[in-house]
């Protein structure tokens, strides 16, 4: 009779040897044979009709190891079912070598795993004593002006004058590394990008006007540009990595001059950005944009709370993980073997998503908190009228268009865990304390933010 033990070996890590006899598989393997040889198709005999002896002569061996195998597999999940025991992942082989089998001489057998135990641990005291912050961000009159210009900027038309005589004209630029004399580099590479002209400074700005394409100027990227921009422009020319980027000069080469002829502000560029508003006056269009603008700083607050709650569990729940198994486990388990060097280098990412899962999938539980189908689907309805500016009364073909987005399994999935996500962070933020602070966007913008949010 097949007997299964288990012994601990590490934090969180037990080894289970499974042994079985003679008895708990040959009965299985010689009806193994006989369905074989009823449904073996072999010249020389009749379907049906194959002795056994010739079926084990020519598939004994594997339909032997096969019986074994199922009967270990069988008794180890019975095993682990019985004991109720929360592993992760799946059991792994312990045995080195390769088993000897021969159904010519039946004998016992032992196969030994081991399994990493999921920890038990308690988040909900952590959140009670956390604190952290909700800013709010105070949308200026300013930050309006600069939206109201960048759309009437983004809907105007490109004109090409001859010279640059504004801070509005649009640059097409070429930059090539150079010295501080305006020596180019060897071997430099050509880099383009279009730029306006009020983003670079003022005393730039001076040495920009009056000139046409095919001129040149000579910059230091760090005096050409404000602490605003130097940092996207340094991305830009793939320079965002070094220390000393802002040091560096570039020889510009205008190549192409264009301005952007703002659009008016009357009642058909407000019914374009906003339709079926009934915007009609300045001040009202105005008030729609601070209003928009409220909305999306109120999210990106609500975005970087979350943020914060989430690396506060994930980082201070204390949770003890069986890592060398899991280790093993990132070598053994996928589909393709990794290095014992590969699964050390991604432990720690891994480590980090395995936490919040942990974490996320208790909470969600012990709380039961659920997203209902109805949910779901007003979900994914708000979402299309969004995407395609529709009004309810303009909805009609959206219920079987709905109807066949929802039997995509891995779209539902996916909104799932959206939804199921937001609402245990919702449910968290109740019950963390939670001040409240004013804050500017650039203030907002320059916020330090824990490690990385990840895909939950």
């Amino acid at each position: 009779m097949a007997t299964v033990t288990r012994e601990n070996i590490g934090l969180l890590n037990d080894k289970i040897t499974v042994k079985v006899s003679q008895e708990d598989y040959l009965p299985n393997f010689e009806k193994a044979v006989k369905h074989f040889s009823k449904t073996a198709n072999i010249p020389g005999f009749r379907k049906g009709q194959v002795p056994a002896g010739m079926i084990k002569k020519m598939s004994g061996q594997a339909l032997f190891q096969d019986e074994v195998l199922k009967t270990v597999e069988k008794e180890l999940m019975g095993y682990l079912q019985t004991e109720k025991l929360e592993i992760f992942a799946q059991p792994l082989s312990l045995d080195a070598e390769a088993k000897n089998f021969n159904y010519a001489q039946p004998e016992a057998y032992d196969f030994n795993f081991e399994i990493g135990l999921k920890p038990s641990f308690d988040a909900t005291p952590l959140l009670d004593k956390t604190t952290l912050t909700r800013y709010n961000v105070k949308v200026t009159d300013e930050i309006v002006a600069q939206e109201l210009e960048r759309l009437q900027l983004k809907g105007g038309k490109m004109s090409e004058p001859e010279t640059i005589t504004s801070e509005d004209n649009v640059l097409t630029l070429e930059f090539l590394e150079s010295d501080a004399k305006g020596n180019v580099a060897e071997g430099a590479e050509k880099k383009e990008n279009s730029l306006l002209v009020k983003y670079f400074s003022k005393d730039v700005q001076d040495k920009l006007q009056g000139k046409k394409a095919g001129d040149t100027l000579n910059i230091q990227l760090g005096k050409a540009f404000d602490k605003e921009r130097i940092e996207f422009i340094q991305k830009d020319l793939g320079l965002a990595n070094e220390k000393d980027a802002a040091k560096k000069y570039f020889q510009l080469t205008i190549t192409k001059v264009g301005l952007i002829e703002k659009r008016e502000l009357n009642e058909e560029f407000f019914k374009e950005v906003y339709p079926g508003q009934d915007i009609t006056t300045v001040e009202a269009f105005k008030d729609k944009l601070k209003e928009e603008i409220g909305k999306y700083w109120k999210q990106e607050a609500t975005n970087h709370l979350h943020n914060e709650l989430f690396e506060t569990l994930v980082h201070e729940t204390p949770i003890e993980l069986p890592k060398e198994f899991l280790k093993r486990w990132l070598q053994k388990g996928g589909e393709k073997p990794k290095t014992a060097e590969e699964a050390e280098h991604e432990y720690p990412n891994f480590d980090h998503q395995l936490r919040w899962t942990l974490i996320s999938d208790k909470l969600i539980r012990d709380n039961s908190l659920e997203v209902s189908f109805e949910e779901l689907k007003e979900n994914a309805r708000t979402k299309i009228m969004g995407y395609y500016g529709i009004g309810g009364e303009q909805a009609e073909w959206l219920d079987s268009y709905l109807d066949r987005l929802l039997q995509d399994e891995k779209y539902v999935d996916q909104t799932y865990r959206e939804m199921i996500t937001q609402k245990l962070f919702d449910w968290a933020e109740t019950k963390v304390n939670v001040k409240e602070e004013e804050i500017t966007a650039d203030e907002f913008v320059k916020l330090p933010h824990k490690h990385h949010h990840h895909e939950h």
